[in-house]
């Protein structure tokens, strides 16, 4: 059974090299679900021409996976509903200065 309450939080220990806020309070992450013996994580990036998009995606995967290495990973990227500024975290909008 997935802890989703720690799995989101190991998650905000990954940080856009870019802007220096985690995917989660970035926004970037949409969800977690439990799927049979695998786990799909869906997100997006701000755009998709991205440079750190890759890494993004292969830091949210070993990220799950350190965390349950007993189960499959997936991470779908996503691009709707589009990303925007709107879905950045009040956290991260304080650690971009926008408050």
């Amino acid at each position: 059974m997935v802890d989703y309450e720690f799995l989101w939080q190991q998650l905000r220990t990954i940080e856009d090299p870019d802007v220096h806020v985690n995917v989660v309070d970035l926004g970037l992450i949409y969800g977690i679900e439990e799927k049979g013996n695998g786990i799909m994580v869906t997100m997006t990036l701000t755009s998709p021409s991205c440079p750190m998009g890759d890494f993004l995606l292969d830091s949210v995967k070993r990220t799950v996976l350190a965390v349950y290495p007993d189960k499959s990973v997936e991470v779908e990227l996503v691009w709707d509903p589009p990303w925007n500024g709107d879905m950045v975290s009040e956290l991260g909008k304080m650690e971009l200065g926008l408050l």
